[in-house]
């Protein structure tokens, strides 16, 4: 009977025992958060909540599990079993907690900045992301480690590869070596202020908005809700336009091709008058000039600013459409059209020598040269 009620009372204990630590330490912060609403860290604490209880439960059972004298015969296996779900889970609450304290961070330093410097809050951002990356990575592979070095096997083999070391970095540096210039280029990226998370580019005639920025890769996503993925170090070796450089305000241009009779200023009054009306515009500056000729046609150019490229991109369309249904409505004669009126001979050129009789256009032959 001891045989059974020992292990029940060992193994049964350290999962009360477990469960109640956690829900006392889960009180405890539910309690701190809603006193401080100013901090997110004791919520976000909270999503620890699971690798805690991990961590108290193998901890616990790999103290007593010897004492309960549950299955003698694998006593090393069970607590080889025990020793690495110990590993990975303080693996997984050291990730947790510092994703709790490196979020609190930004949030802090976002709501006392985004309305003073929102670009600034940004480059902070993209910065914590890779951190975090970082921080994982680093913290995954320690665990590996450990775990691997539980092994006897591992350990009498630690030695030989600790002096193999050295040739293997080397060998993997140069199999691996556009996968580093990768990784180098997104710290280059995150730290270096060139591309931030939200930031509107332009890449291979393609504009959208950076959604997500790793060690390796980075993310655009276009105006079309396609996603663009690219190695980072693109953004290193190649030019390319960042339009949430500095500030997000910019200046849209809308070409006109309209007949010589056009209304210019009207137009412009009209321009005026449409910009009013569209709530994408930003009200800095607007313009309408004149900037090209043809035999056919005037070029008229149309400037207006937006706060931002989204909003830009309403206000072009917004003037391109209705300029063009208010001279089709108001001013006909303004649009482009193939002029097939008669045309008009030179000054002292008798106009019905040119022409027949049914008014068509006369041809007449050539003179032959006369000889001197």
């Amino acid at each position: 009977m001891e045989n059974i009620l020992r292990p029940l009372i060992v193994v049964g204990g350290s999962v009360v025992l477990t469960l109640f630590i956690g829900w006392a330490t889960d009180l405890l912060l539910r309690k701190a958060d809603e006193r401080h609403h100013e901090t997110p860290l004791w919520g976000l604490l909270r999503r620890a909540r699971i690798p805690y209880q991990l961590v108290l439960c193998a901890a616990l059972l790999r103290g007593s599990y010897v004492e309960a004298r549950v299955f003698p015969s694998h006593r090393a296996t069970i607590g080889h079993v025990l020793s690495l779900v110990l590993i990975g889970s303080v693996a997984w609450l050291v990730i947790r907690i510092a994703a709790a304290i490196v979020e609190t961070s930004y949030d802090r330093y976002a709501h006392a900045r985004v309305r003073r410097d929102p670009a600034r809050v940004r480059r902070v951002r993209t910065q914590v992301s890779l951190i975090m990356r970082v921080v994982t990575a680093v913290v995954g592979v320690v665990a590996a480690a450990s775990m691997l070095l539980t092994f006897p096997e591992m350990r009498t083999a630690g030695a030989s590869l600790l002096a193999s070391a050295g040739v293997l970095g080397i060998v993997a540096g140069i199999a691996a070596q556009s996968t580093l210039s990768n990784m180098f280029a997104g710290f280059q990226i995150a730290f270096g202020d060139m591309v931030r998370l939200g930031d509107t580019v332009v890449v291979d005639g393609e504009w959208g908005t950076v959604e997500e920025i790793t060690l390796t890769f980075l993310t655009v996503r276009t105006w079309d809700e396609r996603r663009i993925t690219m190695p980072v170090s693109y953004f290193t070796s190649k030019p390319f336009e960042n339009w949430s450089r500095g500030t997000p305000e910019m200046t849209g241009v809308v070409y006109w091709h309209v007949d010589h009779a056009a209304p210019v200023d009207a137009m412009r009054d009209k321009l005026r008058d449409i910009l009013r009306e569209c709530p994408a515009w930003d009200g800095r500056a607007y313009g309408l000039d004149v900037t090209d000729t043809t035999p056919n046609t005037l070029q008229i150019r149309g400037l207006a600013t937006a706060k931002d490229a989204d909003d830009l991109w309403t206000v072009r369309v917004t003037m391109r459409e209705r300029m063009v249904r208010w001279l089709a409505e108001e001013h006909p004669y303004a649009l482009p059209r193939v002029n097939t009126a008669e045309a008009y001979l030179p000054p002292g050129r008798d106009r019905r020598r040119g022409l027949s009789p049914d008014g068509v256009p006369r041809r007449f032959p050539e003179q032959p040269a006369r000889e001197h």
